[in-house]
């Protein structure tokens, strides 16, 4: 099994392993035991809630899956919130239901939230675990290739509005990780593609040796994305500095997702994110060693439907109302070379140009 610590706030484990899911009771009875804080076997038992969409709750969520089996067996009293698949379901209303499933189950302070499923039910109940009693611990067991390379790790969790995505946020590490890559197994090739959008990202900002792992296996590459994540943020956990490089492709992919009502995933989104920024950052010579090249042969390696029929200036207005913007100006993440992504503060105003100088580039006039 390997084990990545993340050094941040809250320190926490992220465990990967084929199988773990089986077993993940055990892992978290480590961390969060059954009976609260450790007191006397007469204390009442830990209560959990197992939040899932209703998709993965079919395949892990329900007796006889030793999931959950092994959480009652182990001690905790269980209860299961299934809410609706799909990015709309990630809203403050279900936050404000699922919080209110809690309450009406008594739960306290010492008790907590398993995140089981992919991207959105993290955000989702991250945030809840973050705003309930002022915060109660949770778990992340991701089961998408985009929650186990990705946004599982490093505490960031929010909801969208109708301003635009995770518009409402806060940060609130997991108390730990489990990441069983069988859950894989389960997914489709678009599904997949659209984590591996993430994994791909990772090896643009930090690590070109991601590149070739890829094709030794999805384990080994989440590892790696993880490695890179962890790095930054636990420089930046916040997101004061160098954590927003993570945001390679996320600024004009976000303004893609939130222009086709979220029709377009998240992943594909960014990969055609990361595309339009190297082109208008070649153009306008930012980056050291010209970079749309190097991404548009990872586009082509694995497919990628790179596309929006937004303009230039529904995705500058989308993206004006993203939370990456301060004042007039907004942050910009580019690639400077192979493995390195910098940072440039571009104004507002010029933003609708930047944008419409990498699609014209891209659909080749």
């Amino acid at each position: 099994m390997e084990t990545i610590t993340i050094h941040t706030s809250k320190a926490y484990e992220i465990l990967l392993e084929e199988g773990l899911l089986a077993t993940a009771a055990e892992h978290i009875s480590k961390v969060l035991p059954p009976v609260e804080d450790g007191r006397a076997a007469n204390s009442a038992p830990r209560k959990c809630c197992v939040v899932c969409d209703k998709t993965v709750c079919q395949l892990y969520g329900q007796k006889p899956h030793p999931l959950l089996t092994g959480l009652l067996e182990a001690g905790y009293t269980v209860h299961v919130y299934v809410f609706n698949p799909g990015e709309k379901s990630k809203s403050l209303r279900t936050a404000e239901d699922l919080c209110g499933f809690l309450s009406e189950n008594h739960f306290g302070r010492n008790d907590f939230i398993i995140a089981l499923g992919g991207g959105v039910c993290g955000d989702l109940a991250g945030f809840a675990a973050s705003i309930y009693m002022r915060g109660i611990p949770y778990i992340q067991i991701p089961t998408t290739l985009l929650a186990m390379a990705d946004s599982s790790v490093g505490g960031k969790t929010g909801v969208n509005t109708d301003a635009g995505k995770n518009m409402l946020g806060t940060f609130w590490q997991p108390s730990l990780v489990i990441a069983d890559p069988k859950a894989l197994e389960t997914l489709n090739k678009t599904e997949l593609l659209n984590g591996l959008a993430e994994v791909i990202k990772a090896g643009f900002i930090g690590d070109t040796s991601i590149f070739d792992v890829i094709s030794e296996g999805l384990p080994a590459a989440i590892a790696k994305a993880i490695q890179v994540k962890k790095e930054i943020v636990e420089e930046d956990e916040r997101e004061g500095g160098s954590r927003r490089l993570l945001n390679f492709g996320h600024t004009i992919g976000h303004a893609i997702e939130k222009c086709s009502n979220y029709t377009i995933p998240h992943g594909f989104a960014v990969m055609t994110g990361m595309y339009l920024t190297a082109l208008a950052a070649d153009e306008r010579g930012w980056s050291r060693t010209p970079m749309a090249g190097f991404i548009k042969s990872a586009i082509d390696a694995f497919a990628y439907p790179v596309y929006t029929d937004c303009t230039a200036a529904d995705l500058a207005a989308a993206a004006k109302d993203d939370k990456k913007h301060e004042a007039d100006r907004i942050t910009i993440i580019y690639p400077d070379q192979p493995g390195t992504c910098a940072m440039k503060e571009l104004p507002i105003s010029d933003l609708e140009v930047f944008i419409a100088s990498g699609l014209t580039k891209a659909q080749g006039r």
